[in-house]
């Protein structure tokens, strides 16, 4: 299992997108799934950043790594914010969607799309650490 670890700032995304990318080419993911995987963590790290430290007025890193398994890839991203669990956030409905932006509630668009681009997301408190896991499935794999 690789592991990494960067600065809790806005500045960490770009490379933990490589980190990211470098797991799924080797899990043999197709560009599509690559790319939605990116998306997933990236959304959901902006948020950490975001609201787990720099609102807080924290600091802190964010640790990320990669499992590769026969059925699945499994990225884990892990921070010591201000808890920030994408499952008790509101997200849009379609319903809301369909509405004028000037009519919609501002955020859960992030979300909304990170769910969409993996197979799961799941959040876990250990410790005095939160933990993100993102699970892809391995077409033709396993």
């Amino acid at each position: 299992m690789e592991t990494a670890t960067f600065p809790g700032d806005l500045d960490a995304l770009a490379p933990i997108r490589q980190f990211v990318e470098k797991a799924a080419k080797q899990a043999g993911l197709d560009k599509k799934a690559i790319y939605d995987l990116c998306l997933a963590v990236d959304e959901i790290a902006t948020n950490v950043v975001t609201h787990g430290y720099e609102e807080a007025g924290l600091k802190g890193d964010l640790q990320i790594d990669a499992e590769i398994t026969p059925e699945t890839l499994v990225i884990h991203l892990q921070d010591s914010g201000v808890p920030y669990d994408p499952s008790s956030h509101l997200v849009p409905t379609p319903e809301d969607l369909d509405r004028p932006l000037e009519d919609r509630n501002v955020g859960g668009l992030g979300i909304l799309l990170a769910r969409a681009a993996v197979d799961e997301l799941n959040y876990k408190h250990i410790d005095s650490f939160h933990v993100h896991e993102f699970v892809v499935r391995r077409k033709g794999h396993g």
